[in-house]
């Protein structure tokens, strides 16, 4: 059976909080990795689309090359099913007397010394070549439905870790923003130090708060890189070169989806519930073939003989008797194995419909969290930083209304990049429980 793992790099929620949450140790290294501006003269790096990123992946992954090695592998197995027995030649001298040299003349040769030839065939009875082809042909469509499947599987992985990068680009360039901006206030808290408008402790507890920001730049830096080394594993190393970079932006775009006509495509454009189907064909295919190895084969040999001067002919014909094995068990398996896979295609079909529903209900989930935060929470949290900092500025506000205002700004901005993340996987979750990138 052909299988295909999940995904080289995170889960979808652990890339989120990887790249939004998480302060990965040794962040500090990344930043000298981080990318930029590229120097005067120098190419800037390449950038891949996400339809470019499937495309190298379907092409160069090599976990997904090895599994399309088992379609030829299943082929050739259909070619040594449809092979036919090969004819047995037999021959023997007898009564040479190789110990009396004296005998050993062409009168003892031609009376006494016998010599014979033989030519046997296997005529298989029950049409057993026809049906070892079919149950060949039967594991060849299976093959190349899991292929298919591992296609789907990797196809969503790479999007996933598309959408990973994009976040993470994302949150670094917010995490840029934010130092910039806090820097600002830094230096406007340094010109009120020295002028004695605040004290020390506040002055210290502004600039530590600073280190905070440069620590979430470098975290966002690191996220960055490690997006993109997942996503060029997936697409294959030879693909893009080591500095490449992506090409789009998190976008919500509210959809009319039916879950009904969703259910009908998956139910048709699903390869491994199409899969699980003709895994009844190739269950039924090898009932027939055990029931065709029940039949006893026929033998016919023919024999030349050379005796006492006389040259003769003999036909032999063997069959075994079915006295006791008639391949009873090996059918009574089959014939259970036929409604194992009848069930199983049962389980795969509610399973895919499991699929459709729970990643729809995922997106209009998601959907409605991004449209809570577009409805205007994240110009208040915007409008309150700049107001405290304003009034901070000024004197009209104390530190811990500036620090709490620009703690409730962070977590806004970064819930909504979240959640923006969360739809984009969300709608690529959809797309491979229905088993197409285009949905109705």
């Amino acid at each position: 059976m052909t299988t295909f793992r999940r995904s080289a790099g995170a889960s979808g929620p652990a890339l989120l909080l990887a790249i939004l949450l998480g302060l990965a140790p040794g962040a500090a290294r990344a930043q000298s990795q981080a990318a930029g501006p590229a120097p005067p003269g120098q190419a800037p790096p390449p950038k891949i689309t996400l339809d470019e990123a499937i495309h190298f992946a379907l092409v160069h992954n090599p976990s997904l090359q090895a599994d399309r090695t088992t379609i030829a592998q299943s082929q050739d197995e259909e070619i040594t099913a449809n092979l036919r027995p090969n004819p047995v030649v037999t021959t023997d001298a007898l009564f040479v007397p190789i110990f009396s040299p004296g005998q050993l003349t062409s009168s003892n040769i031609d009376t006494v010394t016998e010599f014979d030839l033989g030519a046997s065939y296997l005529f298989e009875r029950g049409k057993k070549r026809q049906h070892r082809l079919a149950a060949a042909q039967a594991a060849t469509a299976v093959t190349t439905s899991q292929v298919s499947d591992a296609e789907r599987t990797l196809t969503y992985n790479v999007a996933q870790q598309f959408v990973g990068v994009l976040l993470a680009e994302e949150a670094l360039r917010f995490a840029r923003q934010d130092l910039a901006s806090f820097r600002n206030t830094v230096g406007i808290s340094e010109s009120r130090y020295k002028a004695g408008d605040i004290s020390d402790s506040d002055f210290l507890k502004i600039k530590l708060q600073l280190l905070q920001f440069q620590t979430d730049v470098s975290t966002a830096e690191l996220a960055r890189i490690e997006a993109l080394q997942g996503l060029r594993q997936l697409v294959g190393f030879e693909s893009v070169p080591a500095d490449y970079d992506v090409s789009g932006s998190l976008t919500y775009a509210s959809l009319s989806l039916h879950r009904a006509r969703l259910d009908q495509l998956a139910l048709g454009l699903r390869p491994d519930l199409r899969a699980a189907r003709q895994g009844v064909t190739a269950a039924q295919a090898q009932y027939g073939l055990a029931k065709a190895n029940g039949k006893q084969d026929l033998t016919m040999t023919f024999d030349y003989t050379h005796v006492s001067g006389l040259n003769n002919g003999s036909f032999l014909w063997n069959i075994p008797l079915p006295i006791f094995n008639r391949n009873q068990g090996e059918i009574a398996r089959s014939q259970a194995a036929i409604t194992q896979a009848q069930d199983s295609a049962i389980a795969a079909e509610e399973q895919v419909l499991t699929d459709v529903g729970n990643a729809l209900d995922t997106v209009r989930t998601n959907g409605q969290v991004v449209t809570l935060y577009q409805s205007g929470y994240l110009n208040d949290a915007r409008e309150s930083r700049d107001i405290s900092a304003y009034a901070y500025a000024h004197g009209g506000a104390s530190l811990l209304d500036l620090l709490d205002a620009e703690r409730s700004y962070r977590a806004t901005e970064l819930g909504y990049l979240q959640s923006l993340g969360a739809y984009q996987l969300a709608l690529e979750q959809l797309r491979e429980a229905v088993g197409t990138r285009r949905l109705p």
